[in-house]
Formats: C-alpha cells, structure tokens, sequence
C-alpha cells in the first residue's frame, strides 16, 4: 500500500468507494468563496456532500476529528451555494469518508453533520 497518497488520490479514492456502494458521484472539487467540496454524490433523491479526510494512520485521533465545528460550517455554506447554483431543492446529508494509508481501511461515517 502506498502511504504517500496525496489529497487528490484520495478523493480519486472515496469516489471509487461510493461508486461500488451504488452512489453516482456528480461532482469533485466545487470551489466558491465558502470554500470547496471534495465529492458530491447522488444516491436516489439524496445529494451527498463528501468531505475525504486522509491520514496514515489513526495514533493521533481520527481523521473525522479535523472536520470542525467552523469548517462544518464552511461544508454547509458551500453546498447552499452548489445546490442554488444547480437549481437543486433535493434532500441533503453531510459525509466524512477516512482514507488511512498505512492499513488501507476506509471508514465512511453517514450523516457526519447537519
């Protein structure tokens, strides 16, 4: 296993993942003055806005820990902003998917915010 994926990778990464559970990935890397959202996704009715987190490995605490209460809010506004700029009224959940290198396990925590 490679351990030196780079953030990019591991998105490349997550979007496989999702797609082998029955996802349809519809966007990667949306950027807008909020910030940016790493995958966006489709299962059903439901648009899935996916944070990826990477890490070697778990010794010092999560990967989803990074994801904090400011940054959430950043996810949140950004996804308003996608979801106005792509005339979208669909239901929404926030996702974090761990990527740890070392072990290649990947964790995906549904519904990781509101």
């Amino acid at each position: 296993m490679n351990t030196t994926l780079t953030g990019r990778e591991g998105e490349a990464k997550a979007a496989d993942y999702l797609r082998h559970k029955k996802y349809e990935v519809i966007g990667a890397n949306y950027r807008c003055r909020f910030g940016e959202l790493d995958l966006i996704a489709k299962k059903r009715e439901l648009v899935v806005f996916v944070e990826v987190k990477l890490r070697k490995n778990d010794r010092f605490g999560a990967a989803a820990e990074a994801v904090t209460l400011s940054k959430q809010d950043k996810l949140r506004k950004a996804a308003a902003s996608w979801l106005a700029s792509h005339d979208c009224d669909a239901p929404t959940r926030f996702d974090i998917i761990e990527i740890y290198t070392e072990t290649g396990r990947i964790n995906h925590i549904e519904n990781a915010f509101e």
